[in-house]
């Protein structure tokens, strides 16, 4: 019996004995375990590398390119272009403006749809499909191909923000049902000039009260955002007093320009944090900039847009291949101070007097000379990037 009550004693304390050192071995071995899988799971800085964007990445993504076409397939020029520069972006017309003819990428909804999920399909599923959608005269989607009738934004400035939202809203739900995710619009310039012949002659403007403009603009701009269309207000700094058509030459608007009005819904529309993007005009105002038209000006982009208006956004050119900057810059010279001047996207949606294949190259290549020769800094490429990036990833374009 004695014996019995030992060995069971003996029995315990043996198991007190080993079981701890088992216990920390098996947690020792477990902790290590842990350890190597967490090493193991980290990237190494090869892989980092790999991830970060290289400068040809950065400058592509600054490009919106347009091109000729209503169907593509995988070996179409459009999408060897994208796939070979990073291409950031791409802008639809059913008017092909070089040969006088239509169409040009625009035929029937079907097809439009089926264009730009192919787009989608053979090249980048964060590209930026554009489009300029204003409604009235400048709709690219006219009724006559299918789409539905959108009234012009002097038609909607008649009556209140609410009609302007209802009216919008049928705009930006089309867009979304055909894979649009961006709209060149709205026009926020003030119709001072009613005879002008690029604004006020085509009823692209709200009115000619500022707050009009305002208060309509951001209704048309929420009911883009309802279907996650990103917009661009236009064309900054005023276009709404010019006398003459900046597609044809440089306008200059020192004489009819009026500060307070023209910039009042930029303001207005910056501190609502509704100005996704923000396009600049070819125009001219010498006593502000005596030497460049706004898009390559860092006084208006970076002096009054930046700094004075607080714009922290995407700032996009217009055309870059428009006449008001073809006939007075070199094609080199205009990128280079377009984006020292502060434009993170640039335009050229090749429906100008020429069509140029190789525009895409092209424009790729004078940036990416320019930042090797210092004529434009990477910090500033880095920064457009970054820009653009975050843009996209607002709006789940990823």
């Amino acid at each position: 019996m004695k014996l019995k009550k030992y060995l069971i004693f003996l029995f315990f304390l043996v198991l007190a004995v080993f079981l701890p050192t088992n216990f920390i071995f098996s947690s020792c071995k477990e902790k290590t375990n842990n350890i190597n899988t967490g090493t193991s799971n980290n990237k190494t800085s090869a892989e980092m590398e790999q991830t970060s964007p290289t400068l040809d990445q950065m400058i592509g993504e600054m490009i919106i390119l347009g091109f000729r076409g209503t169907e593509i397939d995988n070996y179409s020029g459009i999408v060897e272009d994208i796939n070979e520069y990073n291409i950031g972006g791409i802008i639809l017309f059913d008017y092909d403006v070089p040969s006088k003819s239509f169409p040009r990428n625009i035929l029937d909804p079907s097809q439009t749809k089926k264009l730009i999920g192919d787009l989608k399909k053979f090249t980048r599923s964060d590209l930026l499909i554009a489009v300029d959608a204003e409604g009235g005269y400048v709709n690219r989607l006219k009724v006559e191909y299918g789409f539905i009738t959108i009234k012009s934004a002097q038609e909607m400035g008649e009556g209140y923000p609410e009609d302007t939202f209802f009216e919008a809203s049928k705009l930006g739900q089309e867009l979304d049902s055909l894979g649009f995710n961006l709209n060149f619009a709205p026009v926020i310039d003030v119709n001072i000039n009613k005879d002008n012949p690029v604004i006020g002659n085509l009823e692209r403007s709200f009115s000619d009260d500022p707050v009009k403009v305002y208060e309509n603009a951001g209704s048309f701009i929420d009911a883009m955002h309802k279907y996650d269309i990103i917009t661009a207000i236009k064309h900054f700094p005023g276009h709404g007093s010019s006398t003459k058509d900046s597609h044809l030459g440089l306008v200059d608007i020192t004489d009819t320009y009026n500060e307070e009005a023209e910039l009042f819904p930029y303001r207005k529309l910056i501190e609502d944090s509704k100005a996704d993007i923000v396009m600049t005009a070819h125009i001219m105002n010498t006593d502000i900039d005596p030497d460049n038209p706004a898009t390559l000006s860092s006084i208006f982009l970076q002096d009054i847009l930046r700094g004075e208006l607080n714009y922290e956004g995407v700032i996009v050119s217009d055309d870059m291949q428009m006449g008001a900057i073809v006939t007075n810059f070199g094609f080199e010279e205009a990128i280079i101070k377009a984006i020292n001047a502060g434009c993170n996207l640039l335009i050229f949606s090749n429906n100008g007097p020429s069509y140029d294949k190789g525009i895409a190259q092209k424009s790729f290549e004078a940036i990416l000379k320019a930042v090797r020769s210092g004529k434009i800094t990477e910090e500033e490429i880095n920064s457009s990037y970054t820009r653009i990036k975050e843009l996209k990833e607002r709006f789940g374009i990823i």
